[in-house]
């Protein structure tokens, strides 16, 4: 029995773009282990899409429409069928304004739901932001979205695996903009929200952050840029003061070895790339998208919506088991560390 079902509320998956792999890595999911194994869950998505993927891709698993407030069916999937009616003629691969609007609408759903304590948190399958954008939403992505429509001032995106975490400074910015981006303040309540949310969300007491340089070999003593001595540094220290334990600056090319290999809890990064292409290479397949700084759970898969290869049969649904498994045991660790951290003093002696 999974641990995780003492949540009591279900984890909602939002299906993603219905011409992407979002519903043939939901019907995979779901059929690769039987109810007791997993998280309580529903999908909240089209029920006809899900129909149709399966009978095409020869996946069959049993739908069960879901009302919320009523329990989920032990077996199949449940799902809250949005029945979108302009979605009739999807072609996998094929994206369009419609598949952006319906898209969307599952994640406007699964933010009311949450709001309403009908969802213990959200999981969410991979969107097209072009798409997005197209239907009439001005955001760079999910984490956006989500950080405005529940009024969260600063959000960070967390990768999250089995061997290396990451957490970023800045998201979806140019590369020219990182320097400009960064400030000690900024830093500093950054390194403050991720120590918090190790310790409510991960059960680590005592976690240990390592921050990561922004210039080859984290500046060289300002050889290679001032910004590990200006900003980087006094941000560290100050958080330092605050009995946090973090360190660095570290040079980016050592760090994320010395995390993999048990010295830290998570790395600190100061640009997307940075923390993304170390924690691909350990978890392309397996890693999970954690936002933190919501007032509501959210996980996701890691990758995008793979048009090259929707409706082909070959996704991977490995990223989504551990979304949703994630996004279930954080559910359960705020619920349990509402006064207190109660898990060990780091992620090494768990």
């Amino acid at each position: 029995m999974n641990k995780e079902r003492g949540t009591s509320l279900p984890i909602g998956i939002t299906m993603g773009c219905p011409a992407g792999i979002g519903p043939e890595i939901i019907l995979k999911y779901y059929s690769s282990e039987t109810g007791h194994d997993r998280p309580l869950s529903i999908v909240i998505g089209d029920k006809h899409i899900l129909a149709e993927t399966g009978r095409a891709l020869h996946l069959p698993a049993p739908l069960h429409s879901w009302l919320p407030g009523t329990p989920p069916v032990a077996d199949g999937i449940n799902v809250l069928d949005l029945q979108t009616p302009a979605l009739t003629g999807v072609i996998a691969g094929q994206p369009d304004r419609t598949t952006g609007a319906a898209m969307m609408s599952y994640l406007e759903r699964a933010v009311q739901l949450c709001n309403r304590k009908m969802l213990a948190g959200i999981t969410t399958c991979p969107i097209s932001k072009t798409t997005m954008n197209a239907a009439g939403y001005d955001f760079p992505g999910h984490t956006e979205f989500l950080a405005q429509r529940t009024g969260s001032e600063q959000v960070i995106m967390m990768m999250a695996g089995s061997r290396l975490r990451t957490v970023l400074a800045t998201i979806h910015c140019a590369l020219e903009s990182v320097p400009s981006s960064l400030t000690q303040q900024k830093l500093r309540t950054l390194i403050e929200q991720v120590h918090r949310a190790l310790q409510v969300d991960f059960n680590i007491c005592r976690p240990r952050i390592a921050v990561a340089g922004l210039n080859p070999h984290a500046g060289e003593n300002c050889l290679f840029g001032t910004e590990e001595k200006e900003i980087i540094a006094p941000a560290v220290e100050q958080a330092r003061q605050a009995a946090i334990e973090v360190s660095g600056p570290y040079p980016p090319d050592t760090v994320f070895y010395r995390a993999a290999s048990g010295a830290f809890d998570v790395v600190l990064c100061m640009y997307h790339d940075q923390g993304l292409i170390p924690f691909k290479l350990l978890h392309f397949s397996d890693g999970v998208n954690v936002t933190l700084g919501l007032p509501l759970v959210r996980t996701s898969v890691d990758h995008g919506t793979a048009y090259d290869i929707a409706g082909q049969g070959r996704a991977d649904h490995r990223s989504l088991k551990a979304a949703v498994e994630m996004a279930a045991l954080i559910a359960a660790n705020r619920k349990n560390n509402a006064e207190g951290c109660r898990g060990p003093q780091s992620a090494a002696e768990q």
